[in-house]
C-alpha cells in the first residue's frame, strides 16, 4: 500500500482512526453502563484495565509502524542527507511578501528543494492544491536554514501561501498558481 499524496493518506487514516476511536468508546460505554446497574454485568472476557491500555497503545503505535513507509515524504526526510534535488528554488520573504522566481516549473517525479529565507518575521511556506487542500508546508524562521524537500507525484498548478500568523498583513500572503507540475501524460502515467 503506497499513497501518492496527502489526500489519499488522510482518507486512510480517517478510517483507521474512526475504528480505533469506536473501540475505545465502546469499552468506555460498557464500563459506564456497568456502573449504573445494580447487578453488575459479567464480562465475557476479563481484561484488566492495564492490559486494555497496552492493547490500545500497541494498536496505535503498530498502526504507525506498519504505515510509515507508505507515507510518501518519510523516506525523503530520513535519507535527506543523501538526496541531491533535481531543482532548487530560492525564495525570500520580507514585509509580508513572497519574492518568488519568475516561474517554478517542475516535472512530475522531480525532487525539488524550496530554500526559503525570511528577512524579518516568522512566516510559513505552504503549497496548496487548487481545491485548497495542503500539499506540504514549513515554518520559516529568520536567521535559520528553512528548506523543504518535496517530490511532486501529482500534476497541476499549486498556490503558495503563508501558513503562520505574522500579523494582519499576513492574510494577503497568497500567490495563485505559483508552481506548475507537468509530465503526467508522459510514459502512461
Amino acid at each position: 500500500m503506497t499513497f501518492s499524496n496527502s489526500v489519499e493518506l488522510l482518507k486512510f487514516h480517517n478510517v483507521a482512526y474512526t475504528i480505533y476511536a469506536m473501540i475505545i468508546i465502546s469499552v468506555i460505554a460498557w464500563f459506564a453502563y456497568n456502573l449504573t446497574r445494580e447487578h453488575k454485568a459479567t464480562p465475557l472476557v476479563r481484561i484488566p484495565f492495564y492490559a486494555y491500555i497496552a492493547f490500545l497503545v500497541a494498536g496505535g503505535v503498530g498502526h504507525h509502524i506498519f504505515t510509515y513507509n507508505t507515507i510518501p515524504w518519510v523516506s525523503e526526510d530520513i535519507m535527506r542527507h543523501e538526496i541531491t534535488p533535481d531543482k532548487t528554488f530560492k525564495i525570500e520573504v520580507e514585509n509580508h511578501k513572497f519574492k518568488l522566481p519568475a516561474k517554478m516549473e517542475i516535472t512530475k517525479g522531480e525532487k525539488v528543494l524550496f530554500d526559503v529565507d525570511s528577512k524579518d518575521l516568522v512566516y510559513g511556506f505552504g503549497l496548496f492544491r487548487q481545491d485548497g487542500t495542503m500539499v506540504s508546508q514549513m515554518q520559516v524562521n529568520p536567521g535559520t536554514r528553512n528548506d523543504l524537500l518535496w517530490t511532486f507525484n501529482e500534476c497541476g498548478e499549486f498556490d503558495v501561501r503563508s501558513t503562520e500568523y505574522s500579523g494582519p498583513e499576513g492574510n494577503s500572503m497568497f500567490v495563485k498558481k505559483a508552481v506548475e507540475v507537468t509530465g503526467c501524460n508522459q510514459g502512461g502515467a
